[in-house]
């Protein structure tokens, strides 16, 4: 049912959007053209969803067909608006002229050319974004840098630096080069610790094989902390029987250890620094809305008095929502990831901020504090679905830590 009404809300919006274009030309062989180049966008998509996919992702060729699609139906979207916008106007005055004018003066105006230029100009600028992404702004790396200041900071970690990523969903990965590019430049902060907040792979342990030696080579004096992230479970895969999508699980986690990654499973560790230390707090995937719910906040925090400071790892940021701002023991620093900030929005650093996947989750990219707690959700170092990133760039995440009040 939901290929029936996709496919009646494309063709609409096919008829539509093909309206700017008649404008200029009502020659048959350009409305040919148009519609065999939306017949092969569409049937494209069609075909590669309707071949097995090894892992059950959404790279390779079915990446492709998303982002194409997306890349046209965008276009179109902004055509078939700017083009019903002008019948509103249109209909109303032919219905004026029927009812009012001289029966021999009714016709419904025809569309005005300067308007149909207007629309596919704005049309093309989300169809070259959607095109630019894929072919650049995937892999088009940024590190943020963000300073926290927290009064209960042990003295001895005063100026410590961690580095986070996340999203790795190293499945959907097609050039190597790129990816070299994005953990040199994680290497390059050289950070007291790297945490990773889940999403390895797409579906299956075995995407990290071509990757496992890039990746070992990130590094820290502190050691590199590991999450699972819904993802790594394999939920999205008909693995046949139940004792497989076990023994994928455990590969996974093997692949976290064969790196020298310390992954945290509903457990606790501490970093220590001059006599000093700080808790760092790993859960399991737990989101809300049908999500993994397999993370445990009191198992991983058992033992932690309410006093120590802590850092918590924990993949959806909606767990902080729910469950971690207000527990008890005061989890001072959260960091997760998940949202991608859906890999398709606009940000004016300290002005404007926006993307479709803020109707979704409340905190879904960089820094935000209530109660005296922070948390920061990194963008993704990777992509899922659409092969590409508009807006929000594949994300490094270095946050130093620092004693004391926020100046003024």
């Amino acid at each position: 049912m939901r290929w029936i009404i996709l496919i009646a809300f494309y063709i609409f919006i096919d008829i539509y959007g093909y309206q700017a274009v008649r404008s200029f030309s009502r020659n048959i062989w350009v409305g040919i053209i148009y519609f065999v180049i939306s017949a092969i966008v569409i049937g494209n998509l069609f075909y590669q969803f309707n071949q097995p996919s090894g892992d059950g992702s959404f790279g390779g060729g079915r990446g492709m067909a998303i982002g194409i699609f997306l890349a046209f139906f965008v276009m179109k979207i902004v055509l078939a608006v700017m083009m019903l916008g002008e019948d509103i106007v249109r209909m109303p005055v032919a219905a004026f002229q029927r009812f009012y004018g001289p029966s021999e003066s009714f016709s419904i105006p025809s569309r005005r050319k300067f308007l149909s230029t207007v629309a596919l100009g704005l049309a093309a600028i989300p169809f070259a974004s959607i095109l630019y992404g894929m072919y650049k702004g995937k892999y088009d790396f940024r590190v943020l840098k963000y300073t926290l200041y927290f009064d209960d900071l042990p003295d001895a970690f005063d100026g410590y630096r961690i580095a986070q990523i996340s999203d790795i969903h190293s499945g959907s990965f097609d050039d190597k080069n790129k990816i070299s590019y994005g953990v040199d430049l994680l290497r390059e902060q050289d950070t007291d610790a790297v945490f990773f907040t889940g999403d390895l792979v797409n579906n299956e342990a075995s995407e990290m094989e071509g990757w496992k030696e890039l990746f070992s080579s990130v590094k820290a004096k502190d050691g590199v902390y590991s999450v699972l992230g819904n993802h790594d479970y394999g939920d999205y895969k008909d693995w046949g029987s139940e004792e497989a999508k076990e023994e994928n699980l455990r590969r996974l986690k093997d692949t976290h250890k064969e790196m020298g990654w310390n992954l945290l499973l509903n457990e606790h560790t501490f970093l220590e620094k001059d006599g000093q230390r700080i808790a760092l707090v790993g859960v399991e995937n737990w989101g809300a809305g049908g999500f993994k719910k397999k993370g445990d906040l009191d198992k991983a925090g058992e033992g932690l008095s309410d006093s120590e400071f802590k850092i918590l790892l924990s993949h959806d940021p909606s767990h902080w929502e729910e469950k971690v701002k207000n527990d008890p023991k005061h989890y001072h620093l959260t960091l997760s990831g998940h949202t991608h900030g859906m890999q398709f929005g606009i940000e004016i650093p300290g002005w404007f901020r926006w993307s479709p996947v803020q109707y979704r989750y409340k905190h879904w990219a960089g820094i935000y504090e209530e109660f005296g707690r922070y948390i920061n959700v990194n963008r993704g170092f990777g992509f899922l679905a659409y092969p590409g990133r508009v807006g929000i760039w594949p994300e490094i995440s270095v946050i130093e830590l620092k004693k004391g009040s926020k100046p003024a």
